[in-house]
């Protein structure tokens, strides 16, 4: 898995007590690795970090991004051979309400990590990131590539472009210097769904919190088009990114983009009813209601071309839109009806994830 390059290395992740820094501890730890975090806070209550009782698992440091001395600090002291950066503020309706922490910490909390880098020259191999909103979203039809315009109508995609303008100014500054000890790349990726996650105005969130309140959720933008792909998905392509860096000098700098494995995307409605279905719904108008009142701008239409990571990584996402519901649906059943070791089922699906992408033949399972 991954040519056993995570067995035993010491592998940071900041945000780790996130949605995807969750699912990323578990898989490392599954492969190996010695993983350590850096994160102030758990994002929800509850949280999949909380239930799957990861603090007694790893090294954990409570501690904010925007602090730059203490990211630098931890980054001496822990040595990492790889690290992954995941720390963000990821809601789009709180970047409404909170625009000055969404930039702090997505930006200034990037320029940190970065900046670490610069000072301490670490033997390391890190991976930042962002998001398919760095993008500046003209609602096309075909899928933005990784030489595209950068930037973004909203306060969330703005500030994720800026943190890749960042990353860009480091690279070119500081990071193409032939006594660079490290490798960096950037991954971007589209909405991600799974098991655990809480985070507020996230579609499948929001609808399993819901119903098993016995409550009916409303709905905004039913025709919204998003790239559905598990959080394996892009977490394999991110876990791919970091060993092919290790490997090849050559990756240095390069952002990749990661998305679901149909070219077909699907819209809320669509996740909506098959998502239902797996809950046991009969009558639709029990599970959800549309609603027009929508706050804030948000996309209708977002895809991305994922032909650079399967030309210079071989890398295609494992799962069928099918299965991602049915992966989705069976982690919040056994959370909420059946009171499963959630530490297991997820171990236990990411095992699933695994025995399908060697079934399919996907590189880094071989």
């Amino acid at each position: 898995m991954f040519k056993g390059i995570f067995a035993d290395k010491r592998v940071l992740i900041t945000g780790n007590t996130g949605f995807k820094g969750s699912w990323l501890t578990v898989w490392l730890l599954r492969l190996g690795a010695r993983v350590s975090g850096i994160a102030n806070s758990t994002p929800t209550n509850p949280s999949m970090f909380q239930e799957l009782s990861l603090s007694s698992k790893i090294s954990h440091h409570s501690e904010d991004i925007r602090n730059s001395e203490a990211i630098c600090e931890i980054i001496a002291t822990e040595k990492p051979d790889f690290i992954f950066h995941l720390a963000a503020q990821p809601i789009v309706s709180e970047s409404y309400e909170k625009p000055l922490e969404t930039f702090t910490t997505n930006v200034i909390g990037t320029a940190n990590v970065l900046e670490a880098l610069r000072i301490l020259n670490p033997v390391c191999t890190a991976v930042f990131i962002t998001s398919d909103k760095c993008y500046d979203n003209l609602e096309w039809v075909w899928g933005y590539r990784e030489t595209d315009a950068l930037g973004g109508k909203d306060i969330y995609s703005g500030s994720k472009g800026a943190a890749e303008l960042v990353l860009k100014s480091y690279f070119h500054s500081f990071f193409k210097k032939e006594n660079i000890n490290f490798s960096v790349g950037i991954g971007r990726a589209g909405n991600v769904i799974g098991g655990g996650d809480r985070a507020r105005d996230r579609i499948v969130a929001d609808c399993v919190k819901a119903w098993s309140q016995k409550k009916v959720v409303e709905i905004r933008s039913p025709d919204a088009t998003r790239p559905w792909q598990h959080v394996l998905e892009p977490l394999s392509g991110y876990l791919q990114l970091a060993q092919a860096l290790a490997e090849r000098k050559s990756l240095h700098g390069e952002a990749f983009n990661f998305g679901p494995r149909s070219q077909k995307n699907h819209t809320v409605i669509e996740l909506l009813n098959d998502l239902a279905g797996y809950w046991g719904f009969s009558d639709l108008s029990q599970a959800y209601r549309i609603t027009d009142n929508l706050p804030f701008h948000e996309a209708g239409l977002l895809k991305l071309n994922c032909d650079k990571a399967l030309y210079h990584l071989n890398w295609q996402a494992s799962l069928e839109y099918d299965e991602t519901i049915r992966f989705v649906g069976e982690w919040y059943r056994q959370f909420y009806r059946e009171h499963k070791n959630m530490f297991d089922i997820t171990s236990s699906q990411i095992q699933q994830y695994e025995e399908y992408a060697r079934q399919r033949n996907i590189q880094w399972a071989a």
